[in-house]
Formats: C-alpha cells, structure tokens, sequence
C-alpha cells in the first residue's frame, strides 16, 4: 500500500506564505507524476501544481509566479512553497502521486493513483 500524509496548511493572512509538505511512503517502484490539487467548497477539485519524475513543472494560471512545487527524492517528500497567498486560494490541498507498484503474487507491475488525506490552507483578508 501506499501512503501519502500531507502537513503545512493553516491560517494565513493575505500576502502570506506558506509551505506545504507531502510524505510519501510504502511499496512504490517508481513515480511518474506528483501533483498537487485543492479544493474548494461548492467546486471541483483543480490541479494546482504537477512535477514529473524528470523534474518538469506544470502551474495552474491561477498560481503562476506564486506557487512553486519541489521534491526531494531521497525523502520521497512533495512539497508546495506558496507565496503571496490570496483569500481566493483558500482550499483543501491534496498531493497525488501515479506511478506503479509491484504486485507479488503476479510481479506484475500495477497502476498507483493515490492520494493524500489533504490539508486546510485559509487565507484571511
């Protein structure tokens, strides 16, 4: 199984920072894609930031020039450094992972499509 456990959200006033982190662990044997999505009430989840395993990034519009996304391989560890936050970004922000992991009774390789438990990012006015 895989686990994703994300940390870092809070309360922020506008024009504030913050860094959300992503831990990933479990059987993995390798990662595509890590992204991060939020969600806010009354929407539909949106991606916020994508990263591959080659290192490219991908940002909404919304979130370009503010948000920046990283990962630290050897902690298998997601993170989103957002700057200059707006009331507008306030969400529940997930992190996603697709890669592929082993199944033993077959050693087939198998799809991972997971996902964090999310974290509450507000952002006052």
């Amino acid at each position: 199984q895989v686990q994703l456990v994300e940390s870092g959200g809070g309360l922020v006033q506008a024009g504030g920072s913050l860094r959300l982190s992503c831990a990933v662990s479990g059987s993995i044997f390798s990662i595509k894609d890590m992204d991060w999505y939020r969600q806010a009430p009354g929407n539909q989840r949106e991606l916020v930031a994508g990263i591959s395993s080659g290192g490219s990034t991908n940002y909404a519009d919304s979130v370009k020039g503010r948000f920046t996304i990283s990962k630290d391989n050897a902690k298998n560890t997601l993170y989103l450094q957002m700057n200059s936050l707006k009331p507008e970004d306030t969400a529940v922000y997930y992190c996603n992972i697709k890669g592929f992991t082993v199944d033993h009774g077959s050693s087939r390789l198998v799809d991972i499509d997971s996902w964090g438990q999310g974290t509450q990012v507000t952002v006052s006015s």
